[in-house]
């Protein structure tokens, strides 16, 4: 009672400070920064009814988000990778992923504690958790629990706009009934992580400028600075989750800009001095804090990532020596004549120059040159100078002539030859097309003799030390270990030895491919030495290693990878989709799909749609309230007018800077990178429908409170009918191909109402075995031709199982995936065109000719790496690639670029991991 007094206190206060609450003449203006019309709205303060609703919300909220979180029990979406870096944490291996720590962590935490020992592998789409033990209800929770804390944070964040509790219950109950927060929100996901951090920026946010907007007597007392701390600190767990808390870094930026401006206006009560420090105030809470949050995470996140792993090979060799295992001994400093070194790509962390005693199947057929990311006995190549050194009796016969005597060091311009120490070969190009860059500009780099063979000019090359890149004077002049960058420019035919993103085929053990290049980019033709070995450089030689980066070092080399990589997944996938279509809920994409079951991750479109609208509310409203301004209306002397301006642009501009920058992006992009910029939507749809029927006395609503409850009873209940009908899509529960289909509203929603049964008593009848899978099977990659021998240090291919027999089916079906009869078919032929679309299934059949369960339930194959998560690397060991023969080389060497970024577009309908880079090399 005496809070709901204290309440109505306030709020009579201020309506005697400004009478009907609706003009504000000049006597009434305040002569500081204050804003007119502004309440008191301290959250701690609400009265005990509004805690008793608010609990009773967030109870609905936890029923509905962890309603058979169990289902289903087995991998899902994008729990392929974000599941699997938890294991990698558990085990420390680093990896890449284009997305800070903080959620990756937090997911890892929860599994950990109960009981995860990282072993789990995550790697299928289907693969079940349950047998071997994997605590994934656990790892579930925790997305689960922070979708759950969005309900009484959005609740807060109304109350603390100056919403009736009314209108803040209505924007909790939207959230608890959008069905794709919830769907997001149920799944080992980073998308759960970032709503809820985003959400309580915005509730700090609103908190301390509801402070702020009280005026002097509030700046710098306990609740100013506990607000604008905790959004520094909501700012920093939003940014350290995705990259797209940025966007909430631009919007409180820009609203500090706005508070500091006004602020700089108050002449009476805002000396210099008390401005500087309300700017030093904000500089250290939204700045500082943020960026020590942000920088303390990289920190544990290399705590955490001590042992190499296959996002190494994004990395540099200075970054890489600092990984277990990864360290090099020191190594003498000078190359000479005589040296055995191993040779390593500076552009494209593909690793050593290698050979092995496999022929080319193509072109001369010579001994294959590659790229192989691993230390090994084939990267050794023995440096010889092209003539033989004088001996007493003539010249010294072979590759060991150069261990006596005095060190020769290697000079720039100096010719050489590149003698393979295992095969007696040395490095070799001609006037020969590469097997897989078959452009005129590219000639092929092969490894040509036998043992006692004196080579030929075509195994001449000289050295070009590329001074911009070598670090040190005496690394400028002469070639040194790891300091000097250099170039292996072909004698006869002027072209370098080159490398680039592109991979030989399986005979070449899907290694990558390496030429020499008549018109090569600088970048992929600039090696350099790492290993150092002669028998005249001692133990009292020179020696040099790798420079340790240091943590400062590490995080920023770590942050440059990140942007490079996020900015390069430009790929296509199959359910992809462009800003535009977000607001209007165009299409959603398909998650998962098993035993005549399927999660597809749609919105609720009565939430949708209506948050649009209001968005689009507020942009009509503004346009015209600037033509009336600009006409001389006195529209903003009105404190409605002016209120509903400045709070609902304040929503609206959150969701403008968390939509409008995703046109900018090039990169592939889907439904939940939306989600973000609808939580803002939602706050000002809320806030719209306050000021219609609370604060606008003009409609007539103010003074008829019961048509306002009634219209939030109604429009939650419109709400939760849409929930209910498409909760089948978000829980993955049994469902029927005729109720699918009635709330098909949109032809653009592309889910698959074919793989439900024609009625629910089939799931009990003919429900599939836990080893087949509803949706389409991965393709079978077919085996590896015969290789004969393979040198042990040469990864072997996977040979693949033979089928024993196949059989070819053909169905006809309508836009909405139904299957067509003949006399169907027959009688639209003519009138429609039909697309043709291959998929494979892989079925066993007994000898009755019954189907039988064959391995892991809802098998998809080895999903490929996430775009925005796990790009592997060229140098990835354990990832196969597809034939590079299929992305031959371009016509010029302008196109080299974009040739490597190219992958297959794939258009099937079948669940995979968000997207899907071009593999790694190996």
């Amino acid at each position: 009672m005496a809070q709901k007094a204290a309440s109505s206190q306030k709020e009579s206060i201020n309506e005697a400070r400004i009478p009907n609450g609706v003009n504000s003449s000049a006597k009434n203006k305040a002569k500081d920064y204050s804003s007119d019309g502004v309440a008191d709205n301290d959250i701690f303060m609400l009265p005990a009814s509004d805690f008793q609703l608010l609990g009773l919300l967030t109870a609905i909220a936890a029923l509905v988000r962890l309603f058979r979180i169990y289902q289903p029990s087995s991998v899902v979406f994008d729990e392929v990778h974000f599941g699997g870096f938890a294991s990698k944490y558990i085990k420390g291996r680093f990896f890449m992923d284009v997305h800070p720590p903080l959620a990756k962590l937090l997911l890892t935490l929860a599994g950990w504690l109960a009981g995860f020992d990282g072993d789990f592998d995550f790697k299928d789409i289907g693969k079940d958790y349950v047998e071997p033990g994997v605590p994934y209800v656990a790892m579930r929770l925790l997305p689960a629990l922070m979708g759950v804390m969005t309900i009484p944070t959005i609740f807060l964040t109304l109350k603390a706009t100056g919403c009736r509790t009314m209108t803040a219950a209505m924007g909790a109950g939207l959230i608890i009934f959008e069905n794709g927060l919830l769907t997001q929100s149920r799944l080992i996901l980073l998308d759960s992580p970032l709503i809820i951090f985003t959400a309580f920026t915005a509730l700090a946010w609103t908190c301390f400028t509801n402070q702020h907007e009280q005026g002097p007597e509030k700046a710098f007392d306990a609740s100013w600075w506990f607000w604008l701390v905790a959004t520094g600190l909501g700012l920093g767990a939003t940014v350290s989750v995705k990259w797209v808390g940025l966007f909430t870094i631009a919007w409180v930026g820009s609203l500090t800009l706005v508070q500091l401006w006004v602020l700089l206006g108050d002449t009476t009560t805002v000396t210099p001095r008390r401005l500087l420090k309300h700017f030093l105030a904000r500089l250290f809470c939204l700045v500082v804090i943020p960026l020590t949050f942000y920088l303390g995470l990289f920190a544990i996140h290399f705590i955490c990532l001590v042992n190499p792993g296959d996002g190494d090979g994004f990395m540099s060799s200075e970054f890489q020596a600092t990984l277990n295992s990864k360290a090099m001994q020191d190594v003498p400093a000078d190359v000479v004549l005589g040296s055995r070194v191993s040779i390593r790509h500076h552009n494209t962390h593909g690793g050593y120059l290698h050979s092995h005693n496999h022929m080319y199947h193509t072109g001369s057929k010579q001994q294959q040159i590659t790229l192989y990311p691993h230390k090994d006995e084939n990267n050794v190549w023995l440096l010889e100078n092209q003539t033989q050194p004088e001996g007493l009796d003539g010249p010294i016969k072979g590759s060991k002539a150069w261990d006596t005597g005095e060190p020769i060091p290697i000079r720039d311009k100096t010719v050489l030859r590149l003698f393979h120490t295992v095969t007696d070969r040395r490095l070799h190009s001609h006037d020969v097309r590469p097997p897989v860059s078959e452009a005129d500009w590219q000639n092929e780099a092969s490894a040509y003799g036998y043992e006692g063979f004196e080579g030929d000019a075509n195994d001449y090359f000289r050295v070009e030390i590329v001074k911009s890149l070598s670090d040190g004077a005496a690394a400028k002049d002469r070639v040194r270990t790891i300091e000097t960058k250099f170039r292996l420019i072909h004698i006869m035919t002027g072209c370098a030895l080159f490398s680039h993103k592109v991979k030989l085929p399986d005979w070449g053990f899907e290694q990558q491919e390496v030429t020499c290049a008549k018109q090569g980019t600088l970048p992929n033709s600039i090696w350099y030495v790492e290993q150092n070995e002669h028998p005249l450089l001692g133990a009292n030689a020179e020696k040099v290693n790798y420079k340790n980066p240091g943590f400062l070092g590490k995080f920023w080399e770590l942050q440059k990878v990140m942007w490079t990589t996020n900015a390069g997944l430009v790929e296509s996938h199959a359910w992809d989709s462009r800003p535009p279509s977000w607001p209007v809920l165009r299409r959603g994409i398909n998650f998962w799909g098993k035993d005549r079951r399927q999660i597809y991750l749609i919105g609720n479109p009565i939430i949708w749609w209506s948050s649009t609208a209001a968005v689009g509310i507020y942009f009509v409203f503004k346009v015209l309230s600037v033509l009336r301004w600009q006409r001389g209306f006195k529209d903003y002397e009105n404190i409605n007018f002016k209120r509903f301006d400045y709070e609902i642009g304040t929503s609206v501009l959150g969701w403008a800077f968390h939509y409008f920058p995703f046109f900018l992006m090039q990169r592939q992009l889907f439904l939940h990178h939306y989600f973000p910029a609808l939580y803002f939507a939602i706050i000002a749809l809320c806030q719209v429908y306050d000021f219609a029927t609370n604060r606008i006395s003009a409609l007539g609503l103010r003074d008829r409170p019961a048509i306002g409850r009634s219209g939030i009873a109604i429009f939650l209940a419109m709400s939760i009918v849409a929930f209910t009908l498409y909760a089948p899509l978000s829980y993955g529960n049994r469902w029927t191909q005729s109720a699918c289909n009635k709330v098909k509203i949109l032809n653009t929603w592309d889910f698959d109402c074919s793989v439900f049964p024609t009625e629910l008593s089939q799931y009990s009848v003919d429900a599939p075995s836990a080893g087949n899978a509803a949706q389409t099977a991965a393709p079978v990659a077919p085996g590896p031709s015969d290789k004969g021998s393979q040198d042990l240090n040469v990864t072997p291919q996977p040979a693949a199982e033979p089928a024993v027999s196949r059989a070819e089916k053909v169905e006809y079906r309508d836009q909405d995936g139904n299957i067509l009869n003949e006399e169907q078919v027959k009688a639209l032929e003519g009138k429609v065109s039909f697309e043709t679309r291959y998929e494979t299934r892989t079925r066993v059949i007994d000898s009755d000719g019954k189907e039988v369960d064959d391995g892991p339930a809802g098998a998809e194959g080895v999903a490929p790496p996430h775009p925005d998560v796990e790009r592997l690397p060229e140098t990835a060991p354990e990832v196969p690639e597809d034939d590079g023969r299929d992305s031959p080389a371009t016509a010029s060497p302008e196109e080299d670029v974009g040739k490597e970024k190219s992958v297959e577009k794939a258009d099937d309908g079948r669940p995979r991991p968000a997207s899907e880079p071009s593999e790694a090399t190996r």
